[in-house]
């Protein structure tokens, strides 16, 4: 059964309260479990595990040991103000069992969870990856602020299997360190160039608006929400116009995007110029195009659907917990198939209402 699978998980990770000579009542896998299951049925604080608990003790004892009953809000609290969440994670997402496939694109990204913010501490930043295809979490990174990216994306790429990946970046990633540590990985890049390379940034957007029009383009239209958009994707390959091109590891193209949005009768254009290992238009294309899900598929949902930012927990690890909590359950809501019909938002609620539609989101197939 996948809860026990769950739970064998969870048991490796170490108890941050005092086992040795204290008086512990409550299991940890069932404090996290239960956590889990509250924010997946509309539940957002350690109150509301607390409710959750006493409202489905006998559905949960099915599962649960529970051999003091149910924890109440303080206990939830303290836990996981405590426990390690590069540990926690580790053990969900492993739990979540994501596999993809080859050229499949990994989103790198950061996130502020601007309600984590206290008199001890700024908000957290948190770096993750995020398999576009499956929509899931594969490993993330808290920073103290996003300027600390750079030293965060390598650190978190050294953590994660990206062999035959294509992994996809915004400008603040831009360096030539990660270029280096994604090649040193076995994985293909493409990476927004911005105002943080100046000279690069000049030199490609120049070239662009001289010869751009002579090179092939691929072109996309898409229609919905009131607006059309229209993309313009070109690659250049020959590169020996360029200089530094020697000092980046792995790049064979740079490329351009023109975007022209028409809403409401105003039409509106935007360009933007990208770095690349990458040489095929296609491939190039695909990837940045599925970038933009980490944007729209997770801090979108955390955002909305999760209420993040409005979340109270401040104290030591608590806003990094919840934050695994959520992208799991997200992760879960994403792959049960309950009919188009059916928003996260429905599944939750569905969820909350009825034990057995709360297990087709637990053991959803990912």
């Amino acid at each position: 059964m996948e809860l026990e699978r769950l739970k064998t998980a969870l048991e490796k990770l170490e108890d941050p309260r005092r086992t040795v000579g204290g008086h512990i009542l409550h299991k940890l896998e069932d404090i996290i479990i239960i956590g889990l299951c509250t924010l997946l049925c509309n539940g957002e604080d350690f109150t509301d595990m607390e409710a959750f608990g006493e409202l489905r003790e006998e559905w949960l004892r099915k599962f649960l040991e529970l051999p003091h009953g149910i924890p109440d809000s303080d206990t939830f609290r303290r836990v996981f103000e405590r426990i390690d969440p590069k540990a926690l994670s580790e053990c969900l997402y492993d739990w979540l069992g994501c596999h993809w496939e080859k050229d499949a694109v990994i989103a790198i990204d950061g996130k502020t969870i601007r309600g984590s913010k206290s008199k001890s501490h700024k908000a957290y930043h948190v770096v993750s990856a995020f398999a576009a295809e499956n929509q899931l979490v594969l490993g993330e990174l808290v920073t103290q602020e996003k300027s600390n990216e750079i030293t965060a994306v390598p650190e978190l790429l050294d953590s994660l299997n990206i062999v035959g990946s294509i992994v996809s970046a915004d400008a603040m990633s831009c360096q030539k360190g990660i270029a280096q540590k994604i090649q040193e990985r076995k994985a293909d890049y493409v990476i927004g160039l911005k105002g943080n390379q100046p000279t690069l940034l000049e030199e490609v957007s120049l070239y662009f608006q001289d010869f751009g029009k002579e090179l092939p383009s691929l072109v996309t239209r898409d229609k919905g929400h009131g607006r059309i958009e229209k993309r313009e994707y070109r690659l250049l390959t020959d590169l020996s116009w360029l200089p530094e091109r020697s000092e980046w590891a792995g790049l064979r193209a740079v490329g351009s995007v023109r975007s022209t949005v028409t809403r409401n009768g105003t039409t509106s254009t935007d360009t933007r110029f990208f770095i690349t290992s990458l040489t095929e238009i296609e491939r190039f294309a695909y990837a940045v195009r599925k970038h933009w899900s980490i944007e729209n598929q997770l801090h979108w949902c955390l955002d909305v659907i999760f209420d993040e930012d409005s979340s109270q927990a401040r104290k030591d690890m608590s806003p990094l917990n919840l934050n695994v909590l959520r992208k799991t359950a997200l992760s879960l809501c994403k792959h049960a198939d309950f009919g188009k019909r059916f928003s996260i938002q429905k599944k939750r609620f569905a969820a909350a209402l009825n034990p057995d539609r709360f297990l087709d989101i637990l053991f959803a197939k990912i």
